[in-house]
């Protein structure tokens, strides 16, 4: 019995030291993480309810102005290509470029603006509940 955890632990010792020896190209980069919106407040609570996962890929054409609406859920996005500049109703502003990351305002009205000359297309991340809207527009 001796021999045969002997045996098994060399075995693990040897496995081990050839994947340690495999170099694995991993990289990670932490784009967003925050306890507040990209405008400064604080993050609502979760709401009770089945969670539900959203991932939108929008695509925003030069010119296009979206509506007042705003966003009853946490959610957070990634302005993959192209220029946007969002607006909350008080005029604070956020302008983005390709690469860069919002925290959304939750539960607050804010529309986005594509002021550049090319599509702008973003990923949104909604961290939402089931049979909840992600999106208000304002009447």
């Amino acid at each position: 019995m001796k021999k045969c955890i002997s045996g098994l632990c060399l075995t693990l010792l040897v496995a081990g030291s050839v994947f340690a020896s495999e170099k694995v190209p991993v990289t990670v980069d932490v784009l967003a993480k925050a306890t507040s919106s990209w405008e400064g407040s604080a993050l609502p609570e979760y709401p009770k309810g089945k969670p539900e996962v959203t991932i939108l890929k929008i695509k925003i054409e030069p010119g296009v102005k979206l509506p007042l609406h705003e966003h009853p859920v946490i959610n957070a996005g990634y302005l993959v290509s192209g220029e946007l500049t969002v607006v909350t109703q008080d005029n604070k502003t956020l302008e983005m470029k390709a690469g860069d990351t919002l925290v959304e305002v939750v539960n607050k009205w804010h529309y986005g603006v594509n002021n550049g000359d090319m599509p702008a297309e973003i990923v949104v991340f909604y961290a939402g509940i089931k049979d909840k809207p992600l999106t208000v527009k304002h009447k």
